[in-house]
C-alpha cells in the first residue's frame, strides 16, 4: 500500500488536476482549465522540490510562468 505523505498527495493531486484541466480545455470550459492547470503545476513543483528532481522543478516553474503571463495578458 502507498504511504500517505505530502509527497504522494502532491504527486497524485497534480495528476488529477492535469486530467481535470485537460477535460476543461477539451470542452472549452474557461477559465476553469487555466486554474486547474496552474494548480497542477504548483502541485508538481512542490513534488519536484520534495523529491529533488530538477527537471520537474524547471518544467513546472516554466509552466507557471507561462500561465501567469497568459493570465496577466
Amino acid at each position: 500500500m502507498t504511504k500517505l505523505s505530502l509527497t504522494n498527495i502532491c504527486k497524485w493531486s497534480g495528476c488529477f488536476l492535469v486530467c481535470a484541466g485537460a477535460v476543461c480545455t477539451s470542452f472549452q470550459i474557461h477559465p476553469a482549465n487555466i486554474y486547474l492547470l496552474n494548480a497542477a503545476s504548483v502541485m508538481y513543483l512542490i513534488w519536484g522540490i520534495r523529491i529533488k528532481e530538477l527537471n520537474q522543478i524547471v518544467v513546472n516553474l516554466f509552466l507557471i510562468g507561462i500561465y501567469l503571463i497568459g493570465i496577466l495578458r
